[in-house]
């Protein structure tokens, strides 16, 4: 999988690229990434990227340009046809059914906005997704560029170390995951459960499940759905809901 990012600060991602998930992957061979400088493509001799915008307001929107041309270069660059994606807090919410697909992508191109935005034109004309990590604003799109290409290149073959690892993570079946405990068994006078130390693991299983939608429930009711659960899921959710 090839991934092109287009900002206005490459360096953000100097350390980033070197280090955790997004380093393990580069380095397998799952992954590569490329940095371009939107700049590099402003045609005057101060290498304007933004502009006052139309009807007044504050701030400055990215000019589309110099993006324009940044895109319509990189989809001369092998490989094959990106998808190409802006990212904008005005875009749809990033969940892990929307990682999966882009994980599934040959190539992606990620544009990272600044200021105040980026004209509307290369958001209607050039790009077939827009996307937002969440219901706040940034200073750029670079965090957010970060947050996507982690979450998608976890999702590489070969990358986890466990691959099973991903299957029962927060939000693989819909719910939030269940809470985890390790050594010591006693940590400040905080036991861990019993049931987690009788090794039946029928009744493990049945705790963690339990747990995963109490957990859901009170975090994240949006997220339960009734037609993806099992009838014990049901069973577990009508007694939870009455304590």
């Amino acid at each position: 999988m090839v991934v092109d990012i287009l900002t206005l600060a490459p360096g953000y991602f100097a350390s980033p690229l070197q280090e955790g998930m997004i380093g393990r992957g580069i380095r397998q061979g799952a992954i590569r990434v490329r940095i371009f400088q939107l700049r590099e493509f402003s045609t005057d001799r101060h290498r304007t990227v933004d502009d006052r915008p139309f009807g007044g307001g504050a701030g400055m929107i990215l000019k589309p340009e110099p993006i324009a041309r940044a895109l319509n270069f990189l989809r001369q660059v092998p490989p094959g046809p990106p998808q190409v994606v802006l990212l904008t807090p005005r875009g749809r919410p990033l969940d892990q059914a929307l990682v999966k697909k882009l994980s599934g992508k040959r190539r992606l191109i990620l544009i990272c906005g600044r200021y105040e935005g980026v004209d509307e034109r290369i958001a209607a004309h050039y790009c077939h997704d827009q996307i937002s990590i969440g219901d706040y604003v940034l200073s750029g799109g670079e965090p957010a560029a970060l947050v996507v290409l982690d979450a998608v290149v976890r999702l590489q073959p070969q990358v986890l170390g466990c691959p099973e690892s991903k299957d029962e993570e927060s939000y693989e079946d819909g719910l939030l995951e269940y809470p985890h405990y390790t050594r010591p068994r006693i940590f400040e006078g905080h036991p861990v459960p019993e049931v987690l130390l009788t090794g039946d693991h029928e009744r493990v299983r049945h705790w963690r499940r339990r747990q995963a939608l109490s957990r859901t429930w009170e975090i994240r009711p949006g997220l339960i759905r009734e037609e993806g659960l099992t009838p014990d899921d049901l069973q577990l959710i009508r007694e939870i809901k009455k304590r």
